[in-house]
């Protein structure tokens, strides 16, 4: 992993994983930024950690572009596609962060919503879950695979896994430096 980021401490870092993911991170990005402006707790304490995830578009030249006009944006590249989990779990060991926002590139979670999370952490949260309400531009059948998903998943194991829970969150420091102690190298974040 080769990882180009600024050394200045901050309260929020937010890492977002990218695959292939060239057509838009353009907008994602300009979203992701107007969102983080407009948190007053923020005062423009933060930092985006984009990890390139061995994409094969351009994705790495949008994100070296990025970086190159703005400070708070890391880029960390990975030598060939590891998977989401490795990605983000990547970004976890670089993030600087008083508090850690997992969030995709895709547009599925809304950045707008950060605010709120942060709000909810600075009231003492050490995980803050975002829940989709709806799943709005899948098909049925990826709506009715992700229900059977989590039906079969929460059957098969102990640990109880919320329906329609992402990996859009938000982790306190305390968390994120516990999940750094983990020894797996395969992990599921969702179970975490």
């Amino acid at each position: 992993m080769t990882s180009i980021l600024s050394t200045r401490s901050c309260m929020l870092s937010v890492i977002v994983p990218a695959y292939n993911e060239e057509e838009v991170l353009p907008i994602f990005h300009a979203r992701l930024v107007a969102a983080l402006a407009n948190v007053p707790e923020l005062a423009g304490n933060w930092e985006v950690i984009y990890v390139n995830d061995g994409s094969k578009d351009g994705t790495l030249r949008i994100l070296k572009d990025l970086q190159q006009h703005d400070a708070a944006i890391g880029v960390a590249n990975l030598s060939r596609n590891f998977g989401k989990e490795a990605a983000m779990s990547a970004g976890l060991k670089l993030a600087r962060g008083e508090a850690v926002i997992l969030i995709d590139a895709d547009l599925q979670d809304p950045p707008e919503l950060i605010g709120e999370m942060v709000r909810v952490w600075q009231q003492g949260a050490d995980v803050v879950n975002m829940k989709r309400t709806s799943r709005q531009g899948e098909t049925w059948f990826k709506k009715a695979s992700a229900a059977w998903f989590y039906k079969v998943i929460n059957w098969l194991s102990e640990v109880h896994i919320p329906e329609n829970v992402g990996d859009f969150r938000l982790l306190s420091r305390r968390a994120v430096d516990a999940l750094n102690q983990l020894p797996e190298s395969n992990r599921f974040m969702k179970g975490l």
